[in-house]
């Protein structure tokens, strides 16, 4: 599995950028940054999981392969991706609605 190319193709997914993927993690953009474009870089365990909690995920749903992860249809995948997109706020909110 290609370690840096998961991580991105997370990234985008969420149309996050570079900084807003460390604002996210709570990691200093220069590691991030250094992390996603340095030759044969690979994080830590522990920014790695850093990263996970971001996307909002686990270390093992981060190495499933993609078929694997595909449990959801793909309305519901959308409406995650579009929910993992919004402040913490409007995320609040939309629970806040569900529970009713």
């Amino acid at each position: 599995m290609d370690i840096i190319a998961r991580i991105k193709e997370l990234r985008d997914s969420r149309g996050w950028s570079t900084n807003q993927l460390a604002l996210e993690a709570e990691l200093t953009q220069s590691t991030v940054s250094t992390l996603l474009t340095k030759a044969n870089s690979l994080p830590s365990i522990d920014t790695l999981t850093s990263l996970c909690n971001a996307f909002g995920i686990t270390l093992a749903q981060f190495f499933m392969e993609q078929e694997q992860n595909e449990l959801v249809s793909a309305q519901e995948k959308t409406l995650i991706e579009q929910y993992r997109k919004l402040p913490e706020k409007k995320k609040k909110a939309i629970l806040a609605l569900l529970e009713d």
